[in-house]
């Protein structure tokens, strides 16, 4: 599909620096960085999403675990 946007002209010349390099056409390069974008910003929507369900969760340890975990750490020789 062909799409028209505006860019900074300073973007522009680095992208024409970097598809040269790479030698790749300058519409493989934008969708190839368009792609990690969206992964990109996929992710960051996961970790929001999980930091929004996992705060309504206590992190508190079950009194029998915490006392255990809190004797290996009093066992534990610390330096």
């Amino acid at each position: 599909m062909k799409v028209a946007v505006s860019i900074p002209d300073r973007v522009f010349r680095e992208a024409e620096r970097v598809s040269k390099r790479k030698r790749i056409s300058r519409s493989q390069l934008y969708a190839q960085a368009l792609e990690a974008f969206m992964k990109d910003e996929s992710g960051e929507k996961i970790t929001e999403e999980l930091n929004r369900v996992y705060s309504k969760l206590s992190s508190a340890l079950e009194p029998g675990l915490e006392r255990g975990a809190l004797e290996v750490l009093r066992r534990e020789r610390w330096e």
